[in-house]
């Protein structure tokens, strides 16, 4: 039976007959949300220059909890008990190989290994080895895909973290959050796609750059913004006394005039990111405060990542409010957490460190869990570089130090298409070369962008007559870490 309806031509009565209704339609939810007749709406996964995603994407997000100093993964997570063994012996020659060490050590007469202060013990299912000092990460151990095989050339923190970050050792290049804002474009316009925030475990810790969320030679509108504690979160984002809503709306209108004036006359594509930035001030005026004000969580919330969490500026607010940042769609989430150089007294200091750290790292993965978001957020946990086997300065029987180790180190992620409950990577008995598996700053970046569904190949800017990219010219996919 041929109903042939397929054959029946439409005249321009019968289009408009059959389609006002879908065009009234559109038009009102264009009113609604300006966005959504734009080839790319804003709540489009992509919106930035990319346009499209290379292939589908594991995460939509990453929160990035970076433990600025280089943390000990001889006292955290990479388990020698050749060290205890052999605490106070000299490391072997044939160990260290000649390689680079700091000023700090190189001069020293002798390099006597030092065992850990602290045990260790297997947790979950997969029985991953987690230090004392991190009971409640070691409680997450099954969720988290530890990497025990990291490596880097930087030697020195400013470096090491810049190399992190950035992708080069030398300042100017684009940050991680700064490629993907670019890349990737934002998922809420009241809100700025990387957002930065620090805080410290104790003091004297390394200091930090601005430059770690800049966003080098991008338009300046994709660099990191810092939300402070405090009144003001974002510097100057509140209006001066005197100066009402209405007020700073008209003088934006006129600031844009005269930009989109001199955007005529000069072409500068920094000026429309100037517009950009100014609009986006605006719109945060209202967002920010309401994303900041953590009054709203339940007490079970504030129970599940520590007694901190009810004090602006810690680890453990920010990491609640890396949480709260993600919810509304904010894509890269850096925290920085200072404190954790152990040149010496690293026994006492660094259960500070931990302590400030542990319960609050582990709630954010399982609160990220229990809201259904930690399947398309990736969390990544870790610092610029490891410790040496070999005690800095004196070693005594409850005292000892750790120079900076860049040739093996531990960091772990949660989430985002990660294998949960993987150790990879080895290290050598005294924690000091890596024997299998290892993984290189870069390699470590091309997977992350990997897993937002970019091919760290096509991510590309062209500066100064060549193409620039966050994995520079290096770096692979490390497919085994993923699920």
């Amino acid at each position: 039976m041929h109903c042939h309806n397929y054959e029946k031509n439409y005249s321009r009565r019968d289009f408009l007959t059959k389609t006002t209704m879908g065009i009234g339609a559109a038009a009102l939810a264009s009113l609604v949300n300006p966005g959504i007749l734009n080839a790319s709406p804003i709540d489009d996964p992509v919106n930035g220059a990319l346009k499209s995603l290379h292939f589908a994407p594991r995460a939509k997000r990453i929160i990035y909890l970076f433990q600025s100093g280089g943390p000990s993964h001889l006292e955290l997570y990479d388990h020698k008990p050749v060290l205890s063994e052999r605490h106070s012996e000299e490391l072997p020659e044939s160990i260290r190989k000649g390689q680079r060490l700091t000023g700090m050590t190189a001069g020293q007469r002798s390099w006597p290994m030092a065992r850990s202060a602290f045990s260790f013990s297997q947790h979950g299912q997969s029985g991953a080895w987690v230090s004392e000092l991190l009971p409640h990460i070691g409680s997450i151990a099954d969720k988290a895909c530890f990497i025990k095989s990291m490596y880097t050339e930087a030697i020195n923190h400013d470096p090491a973290i810049t190399f992190f970050q950035t992708g080069s050792q030398h300042r100017g290049r684009p940050s991680i959050g700064s490629w993907l804002s670019y890349g990737l474009g934002s998922s809420n316009e009241n809100l700025p796609a990387f957002c930065v925030l620090l805080s410290e475990g104790r003091r004297g810790g390394q200091p930090l750059y601005a430059h770690l969320w800049g966003s080098g030679f991008l338009e300046s509108r994709h660099q990191g913004i810092q939300f402070r504690s405090g009144k003001d979160p974002v510097l100057y984002l509140n209006n001066p006394p005197g100066i009402e809503d209405a007020d700073r709306r008209r003088q934006l209108d006129y600031l844009k005039q005269l930009q989109e004036l001199q955007y005529e006359q000069e072409g500068d594509s920094e000026i429309q990111s100037k517009i950009a930035q100014y609009e986006m001030a605006y719109r945060m005026q209202s967002s920010v405060p309401e994303t900041m004000d953590i009054s709203d969580e339940p007490e079970y919330v504030f129970d599940m990542y520590g007694e901190d969490s009810r004090t602006p500026g810690t680890f453990a607010a920010n990491c609640l409010l890396a949480r709260r940042l993600a919810e509304k769609g904010v894509r890269f989430i850096q925290l920085y957490h200072q404190g954790w150089d152990q040149h010496s007294n690293l026994p006492k200091d660094i259960p500070t460190m931990a302590k400030s750290v542990d319960q609050p790292s582990a709630a954010l993965v399982a609160d990220l869990e229990q809201r259904g978001m930690l399947d398309d957020t990736l969390v990544i946990w870790g610092g610029e570089f490891g410790r040496t086997s070999y005690s800095q300065g004196r070693l005594t029987e409850d005292n000892y130090g750790r120079d900076h180790h860049p040739k093996c180190f531990s960091i772990w992620m949660a989430g985002g298409g990660v294998k949960a409950g993987l150790t990879y990577g080895e290290t050598d008995d005294f924690g000091y070369n890596i024997v299998k598996d290892p993984v290189h700053v870069h390699d470590f970046q091309a997977t992350l962008l990997h897993l937002l569904g970019i091919d760290h190949e096509k991510l590309t800017y062209k500066f100064q007559g060549r193409r620039f990219r966050l994995t520079d010219v290096h770096g692979k996919v490390m497919n085994q870490l993923l699920v």
